[in-house]
């Protein structure tokens, strides 16, 4: 699903840190009665631009974390920051999920909830203003969010794709 400006990243380069979204319990009920297992949801990057997701699901609490954070670690992507914002606007859904993230200027802060939060600060967004709408399951908001953050593309990267130079893109 990446387009063609997304660079996907190698863990092993890089530090990374891991925020943990949200965990849940779930229950399968078996002849022999409940069976309680954990399936956590885990944002890791490495405050620099760099940001990946994973999913967890064991027996016990921190192993299904654990099991989350490998997972995220092999699904990183390469986000533009710049000024510590993003450089544009741009809107994305993921199931009912709907999120919108717009550039603010210096000092403003992380204007986001929850899952969208731990997704624009682990990126290294220091200032931005985001939207969450329709569903608020984290799952979604999470995965809705990444999408917004991977179509992001820098001027840089539109002026070489549009074969011009770089003050063309501003002045049009």
């Amino acid at each position: 699903m990446a387009n063609a400006n997304t660079k996907r990243v190698k863990s092993s380069e890089i530090e990374l840190k891991d925020r943990l979204v949200g965990i849940q319990r779930v229950t399968k009920v078996t002849k022999g009665g409940r069976h309680f297992s954990f399936s956590a949801i885990v944002v890791v990057g490495n405050e620099n631009g760099i940001v990946g997701y994973g999913l967890g699901k064991a027996n016990e609490v921190t192993e299904a974390i654990s099991k989350g954070i490998d997972d995220a670690k092999k699904n990183l992507i390469k986000v533009p920051v710049v000024n510590d914002t993003v450089p544009h606007e741009q809107e994305a859904r993921y199931g009912g999920a709907q999120v919108f993230i717009k550039p603010a200027s210096g000092g403003t802060g992380v204007i986001a909830g929850g899952a969208m939060r731990a997704v624009l600060e682990s990126v290294g967004i220091h200032d931005v203003l985001a939207k969450s709408k329709g569903s608020s399951n984290p799952h979604n908001v999470v995965k809705a969010t990444v999408k917004a953050l991977e179509n992001m593309r820098d001027a840089y990267t539109v002026a070489k794709h549009r074969g011009v130079n770089l003050d063309v893109v501003f002045n049009g």
